[in-house]
């Protein structure tokens, strides 16, 4: 779901900005898009309502990130007993003008897949800035 829906508590709109904090402090060109989701009964259909999902664009095709851009999706849990939300796991994927060209899922082995990779120095940026999601949504633990 879009960032910008997922923001409907103070708490929940200061992670979001943490969140896109943390990856522009990683990579200071990035330019945030807190809808990455067109508004249109297809798209509505496709997307997770457990899911909190950020854009991020290059200002051109990244040859270190081999992308233009990259979608966020942090999968979240709410538990039954507290309400809590935490999060689960973490999607990412890079896309250029043909379509999706890598992804990164923290869900399974925090491997990368695809045709083409970021730069391995870039894909540690990448993980390490997952980790800290994780630290953000699920602090002790």
């Amino acid at each position: 779901m879009n960032a910008a829906e997922q923001a409907n508590s103070i708490e929940f709109a200061t992670k979001i900005a943490a969140v896109v904090g943390l990856f522009k402090t990683e990579f200071p060109d990035l330019k945030a898009d807190l809808k990455p989701w067109a508004n249109d009964p297809d798209t509505r259909d496709l997307v997770d309502p457990d899911s909190i999902d950020v854009g991020f664009h290059f200002p051109g095709v990244s040859r270190l990130f081999q992308c233009r851009s990259l979608l966020v999706q942090i999968r979240l849990y709410t538990d039954a007993e507290t309400g809590d939300r935490r999060v689960i796991g973490l999607d990412l994927a890079g896309f250029d003008h043909r379509g999706k060209c890598w992804g990164l899922s923290t869900i399974d082995n925090w491997a990368f897949a695809g045709s083409m990779t970021p730069d391995p120095t870039c894909r540690e940026r990448l993980r390490r800035c997952c980790r800290q999601v994780f630290a953000l949504f699920n602090p002790g633990g």
